[in-house]
């Protein structure tokens, strides 16, 4: 991407291409990643670690995912939403850890506010699971997932390094050659203020990385500083939002981003987002090597990565307040938390 593309863009560090932002916004160049040189490629994983340390969030460019296929991907999901009710009234039963979920808060409350959304969730690794229609969204959610995956991966390598570790570290930690990977579209119509809705309320996600891009409406907010930021993104790029699992496995070191979606009172807004965890069935826990590093020991317990997500998702969202259950409080290891009256030793 050629830097007469993005003139309001400003540079960190050197001033080299390696480490620049947008809007504020840190953006990583995954071609320098993969191909710089060698000083290159240590700005960039510099930058990559600022980035993870002070925002959680970040945009990267040169990622491989072609924007037709993303188009693509978001006009499978738009044609499944326009779907009869009764061909997805089977997926609207569905619970939490259920493989496809699709589902809407058109008529639900929370709070006193209605969450305005159409969604639609799917598992699609370590195995894909699709709804039957429309029947080419099996074949354009495969090639996304895996293109995604193989990203999020890369981005996973330089991280891990970012933190002084080996670039395997973190992957072998989570088992993520077995992780878990969620295909999730989301359709926000527009509304009014008269509605009092909003698309979701400011959480943190349970797993890793998520990946996310939209269509030309924006709405995605990311909390900077205190403050509540509109997050405008590159054409073409994605915006990368770290999890809870980044935050437990990093010590600390990495936090979770709390973000929101708002809705729009004019146009519809889509998004569409990609999400690693760890394998299912891995204990997540601060790797030992941060733990020893930092001056309280370990930040948090460990937890299987699979009653962490059940907790997440069946309970309202508030923020982090998931991370409560596996945090160190005053340097005591773990206490036992009662999460659906079965105790979770941490």
């Amino acid at each position: 991407m050629a830097r007469s593309d993005h003139p309001d863009r400003e540079e960190n560090g050197s001033g080299s291409s390696a480490a620049y932002s947008v809007d504020g916004i840190p953006v990583v160049d995954l071609n320098i990643l993969a191909n710089g040189d060698a000083d290159q490629r240590k700005e960039a994983i510099q930058h990559l670690g600022r980035a993870c340390a002070d925002w959680g969030f970040f945009m990267v460019i040169n990622h491989g995912v072609p924007e037709s296929l993303q188009g693509a991907t978001m006009d499978a999901c738009k044609e499944l939403f326009s779907l009869p009710t009764e061909e997805k009234a089977g997926y609207m039963e569905a619970g939490p850890m259920d493989p496809i979920r699709v589902g809407t808060g058109f008529n639900s409350a929370v709070d006193g506010v209605r969450y305005w959304r159409n969604y639609l969730k799917m598992f699609a690794h370590p195995e894909l699971h699709c709804p039957a229609k429309p029947t080419y969204l099996r074949e354009i959610a495969a090639e996304y997932a895996a293109r995604t995956r193989g990203l999020t991966l890369e981005l996973t390598t330089a991280v891990s390094e970012s933190l002084g570790l080996d670039g395997s570290r973190i992957a072998e930690a989570l088992n993520l050659d077995k992780c878990l990977q969620i295909l999730i579209g989301n359709h926000y119509p527009p509304a009014g203020p008269d509605i009092g809705a909003i698309g979701l309320p400011a959480h943190s996600d349970h797993g890793l990385f998520t990946l996310l891009f939209q269509n030309g409406v924006n709405g995605l907010q990311v909390k900077h500083g205190g403050e509540w930021l509109l997050a405008k993104p590159i054409p073409g790029s994605f915006f990368v939002i770290a999890g809870d699992q980044l935050e437990i496995v990093s010590n600390g070191r990495y936090r979770a981003v709390l973000h929101r979606a708002l809705v729009n009172g004019e146009q519809a807004r889509m998004s569409f987002l990609s999400l690693i965890g760890p394998c299912l069935e891995t204990v997540v826990e601060p790797i030992p090597e941060l733990a020893q590093e930092a001056s309280r020991g370990a930040e948090f317990g460990g937890i299987k990565y699979r009653e962490y997500m059940e907790h997440q998702q069946s309970n309202k969202l508030r923020e982090n307040a998931a991370l409560d259950i596996v945090r160190v409080q005053r340097g005591i290891l773990a206490r036992q938390v009662s999460m659906n009256n079965s105790p979770i030793n941490v």
